[in-house]
């Protein structure tokens, strides 16, 4: 009995709009795209539906809640709404949702099976959401992903000229992929789905915006340019679509572009109460930035981001942009007794905590301070088995890298060199086999950026060299990997090399708001070799 009446307050609460939320924007005639799910319910509720798809493609979800509830209210029978409020419910789908989410997600399935969807079809995709849903308090989130990701497969395959499936399944391939395969076998499979697609349906904004995810990493970040340039278009009233091209202008180091993108995401994430989209973009604002070596900018987004509201909801990208964004401040510009006393805000994430503990620990450690460097690694280390008592893979394998970070760096600052190199490269190699997760832009710093600065201080030029050269290639005109190789290209005597990236760092810099020492010293060089 205690189990039904959970099940049905869940149920109230999955499929009502709660009085606290802000209010969300309804703008008249709002530029979202084009979609169209086809249904079996009445064609008011049908039109709620199709709108409610609109902002679901945009991950705009309790927009998208809205109109499913819309749906239900204009006809009850409509089963399948209940199906979009779950999908709703899971909010983005490369995290993990609330546990709140989950058991009203759930309600909502259970409650659309009870009404009966009033097609085959529409039952299908009902029971391929379960699968996302299934024992979800006692199975891990990545197996529950893999388990939805099949059976999203079976349903594109009974359904191959249904569009909505063939894309759906294409983005949780994406949300299924192994960070760790590097023939990205997951992401160019969905890729070649959607691109399909696309040539007769070039106004859908989920085309657009999963293909930005499906080409998201290093290797295939160039393919995604068309989408980037396009998303914003199909759906410039949908914060997330005026965000998500910097996901591919960060990715290929186009700084101006991805500062002109988060700039107009964050207001309109703004206007439109969401303030968890509203720090995503501010935090990638903020790395772009710093990119440019516009600090006092960069300072100025972080300013305001700790002003923004955020809600008792236990939003990832919230978390991450607030814990992030202040510590990247410091070590991207080699604060380092700024990052050290960097505050770690009560969070109870793990890996959110992590990043502040890693900066902290590493700026002690470059700073001097060999016991506040070793307090973070006592700090780091439970947080990182947390993760691994929770079978989450991917993050606890992170703050095992930062934890390895912070170790190699306080060894090097204890006098054991050979130690401290060794580590340092093993947290590189293990780095290099992963992938940055969705919710950042990137690292605090790479650690194959790191490492060559390790080098580079002992007084190996030549590796600090291929070091910092690897991480430019990976990722794309950092300034400080582009700084670091110039420096150690003089170093060598490869004074051309030096020149290059000397000016290729300068030009980057141009607009800096305060020189950087760095860039000073650049400038520098750039004028004694004329």
């Amino acid at each position: 009995m205690a189990k039904l009446v959970g099940l049905l307050s869940a149920l109230m609460a999955a499929t009502c709009v709660s009085l606290s939320q802000p209010a969300l924007a309804q703008a008249v005639d709002q530029k979202l795209g084009k979609v169209h799910f086809e249904t079996s319910c009445s064609p008011e509720a049908a039109a709620a539906f199709d709108q409610g798809m609109l902002y679901q493609h945009s991950f705009w979800y309790r927009a998208s809640q809205r109109e499913f509830n819309k749906a239900l209210k204009a006809d009850p029978g409509c089963g399948i709404a209940y199906w979009g409020i779950a999908l709703s419910l899971l909010w983005n789908p490369h995290t993990a949702p609330p546990l709140k989410n989950l058991a009203e997600g759930s309600a909502a399935l259970a409650k659309g099976k009870e009404v009966g969807a009033k097609t085959e079809r529409e039952r299908d995709y009902i029971a391929a959401l379960s699968a996302m849903y299934a024992d979800y308090e006692t199975v891990d989130h990545r197996t529950r992903v893999l388990n939805y990701m099949n059976a999203m497969e079976q349903l594109a395959s009974k359904y191959p000229d249904d569009d909505e499936a063939q894309i759906d399944y294409a983005i949780s391939l994406n949300v299924g992929a192994s960070p760790t395969d590097k023939t990205y076998a997951n992401q160019l499979k969905g890729a070649a789905i959607l691109e399909k697609i696309w040539d007769r349906q070039p106004e859908h904004p989920g085309i657009a915006h999963y293909l930005i995810h499906l080409y998201d990493t290093p290797a295939l970040a160039d393919k995604g340019l068309t989408a980037a340039r396009r998303y914003a278009q199909l759906a410039p009233d949908a914060p997330h679509a005026l965000h998500m091209p910097s996901h591919i202008f960060t990715r290929v180091g186009y700084w101006r572009e991805s500062i002109d993108s988060n700039t107009a995401a964050a207001h309109a994430a703004k206007e439109g109460k969401e303030s968890a989209d509203q720090l995503h973009a501010m935090d990638y604002e903020v790395y772009a930035y710093l990119q440019l070596g516009q600090d006092a900018q960069a300072k100025a987004v972080i300013d305001d981001m700790m002003a923004v509201p955020v809600s008792g909801d236990t939003f990832l990208a919230a978390a991450y942009a607030l814990a992030a964004s202040p510590a990247r401040y410091a070590v991207e510009r080699g604060d380092w007794n700024a990052a050290a006393a960097l505050e770690v805000r009560p969070v109870p994430m793990p890996h959110i905590a992590a990043i502040s503990w890693f900066a902290k620990g590493l700026g002690a450690a470059r700073s001097g301070d060999a016991a506040q460097a070793q307090a973070a690694m006592a700090q780091l280390l439970p947080l990182r088995d947390q993760l691994r008592a929770k079978k989450d893979a991917y993050w606890s394998e992170q703050v095992d890298i930062q934890l390895r970070i912070v170790t190699a760096w306080t060894q090097l600052l204890m006098g054991h060199q050979e130690e401290a190199l060794q580590a340092m490269s093993d947290a590189a190699d293990a780095e290099d086999k992963t992938e940055k997760h969705p919710v950042t832009p990137g690292q605090l710093a790479p650690a194959r950026e790191l490492y060559g600065a390790m080098l580079f201080q002992v007084g190996n030029p030549v590796q600090a060299l291929a070091a910092f050269e690897a991480t430019m290639h990976k990722e794309p005109n950092r300034l400080n990997a582009t700084i670091g190789a110039a420096k150690a290209a003089a170093a060598v005597g490869d004074s051309a090399k030096a020149r290059t990236y000397y000016a290729a760092a300068t030009t980057q810099a141009s607009d800096a708001s305060v020189d950087r020492p760095e860039v000073t010293n650049a400038r520098a060089f750039l004028a004694g070799a004329k």
